[in-house]
C-alpha cells in the first residue's frame, strides 16, 4: 500500500510510520518539523496539517490509507488552552478529510480518537454504544472529530475507522502516565507523588498492538466500503493507578511511598475498562501477555536509554 502518515513525529504517528515500512508500504510523512523524525522510514514533507492545501498532496501521493496521527494528547493542556486543543484536534482533522474530498480519491482514513469520548462511563466494561458524555475539552473535541467524520462519510461517501484508545504506553513515548510514573520512580525524590488519588482506573495496551489493530481495522473498512467503524482499542483489563504505580516501582527497582491527592484531576474519569469484543471480532483474539511483561520489556528499554519502536 501506499500510506500517509499525519503528526509522524509523535507517539502513534512514529509508531505508524515504522509499522508501514516494516510490512513494505510506501510512506509519505507530514509534520510541522522542518526535518523528518530520527530514523523515519520513507518521505517527508514539512506542512501543517490543520492549514495545509492537502488536496493536491494526495492527488499526487494516491494513497491507499491515511493515517491522522496529528493531534492533542493532554486532558491538562486542553483544560488551559481549549482554543488551542481545538484547532489540533478538530480542525486539523477536518482539513483532512476535506483534503481527501478535494482529491477525488477513496483512500481507508484511520483516525485515532479518544476514551475520553465515555467520560465517566455509567457501566463497565463500556462498548461502543455508550452514551458520549465527555468531562473535558479533550474529550469533546475528540466527540467533535468523530462527528464531521461522520460528516464526511455519509456526505462524501469517505471510509473512516475510528480507533477509540484507552490507555497507550510504549518505549518510544516520552509522556503520560507510565511514561511519568518511571520518571518520578527514576528520580531523587524521596516520595512518588501521584495527580489523583491512586484509586483511578485505566486500560492499558502497547502502542506496537494499538497500531497493528488499527491497520488490521483499516482492512476490514476496505471490504465494507463507504462509512464509520468506530471500535475501542483497549486490553479489556482494568488496572488502577496505584497499582500502576507499584509496579513501576517494583520493576525499576526503586521503591518510594506513594504520595496521593484527596480529590481525581480536572478531566480525568475515575474508571475506564474497554468492551473489547467489537475489536476481537474483526481483528482477531487479543492473547495479550499480562501488564507486568509489557510494562517490563518497555522499561527495560527506558532504562537501557533505547528508543525502539
Amino acid at each position: 500500500m501506499k500510506v500517509i502518515v499525519t503528526g509522524c513525529r509523535g507517539f502513534v504517528g512514529g509508531l505508524a510510520g515504522a509499522h508501514a515500512a516494516a510490512h513494505s508500504h510506501e510512506v509519505l510523512g507530514i509534520g510541522r518539523s522542518s526535518q523528518a523524525p530520527l530514523g523515519w522510514s520513507g518521505e517527508y514533507l514539512q506542512a501543517d496539517v490543520a492549514e495545509a492545501a492537502l488536496g493536491s498532496i494526495i492527488r499526487e501521493w494516491r494513497p491507499d490509507l491515511i493515517f491522522h496521527g496529528a493531534g492533542s494528547a493532554s486532558v491538562a493542556n486542553s483544560i488551559e488552552r481549549p482554543l488551542d486543543d481545538l484547532r489540533a484536534s478538530v480542525i486539523s482533522f477536518a482539513n483532512v478529510l476535506d483534503g481527501v474530498r478535494d482529491s477525488g480519491l477513496k483512500p481507508v482514513i484511520l483516525f485515532p480518537s479518544s476514551a475520553a469520548v465515555y467520560g465517566n462511563p455509567s457501566s463497565l466494561p463500556v462498548s461502543e454504544s455508550a452514551l458520549a458524555n465527555p468531562i473535558s475539552p479533550y474529550g469533546f473535541h475528540k466527540q467533535a472529530a468523530e462527528l464531521i467524520a461522520r460528516e464526511y462519510a455519509h456526505c462524501h461517501d469517505l471510509s473512516i475507522v475510528i480507533g477509540r484508545l484507552f490507555s497507550v504506553f510504549g518505549p518510544t513515548q516520552r509522556r503520560l502516565l507510565v511514561w511519568e510514573l518511571f520518571a518520578k520512580a527514576m528520580s531523587d525524590s524521596s516520595e512518588l507523588v501521584l495527580g489523583g488519588t491512586g484509586m483511578e482506573t485505566r486500560d492499558y495496551l502497547p502502542g506496537s498492538v494499538v497500531v497493528q489493530r488499527l491497520f488490521d481495522l483499516a482492512e476490514a473498512a476496505r471490504d465494507s466500503g463507504p462509512g464509520v467503524l468506530a471500535v475501542n482499542i483497549a486490553s479489556g483489563c482494568e488496572t488502577s493507578v496505584r497499582d500502576l504505580t507499584e509496579l513501576v516501582m517494583e520493576l525499576t527497582g526503586r521503591h518510594k511511598p506513594i504520595k496521593t491527592a484527596q480529590t481525581g484531576r480536572a478531566g480525568d474519569p475515575s474508571r475506564w475498562v474497554a468492551d473489547v469484543s467489537s475489536l476481537e471480532n474483526l481483528t482477531g483474539p487479543l492473547n495479550l501477555p499480562p501488564l507486568r511483561d509489557l510494562l517490563a520489556d518497555c522499561i527495560r528499554q527506558w532504562q537501557s536509554g533505547a528508543s525502539i519502536i
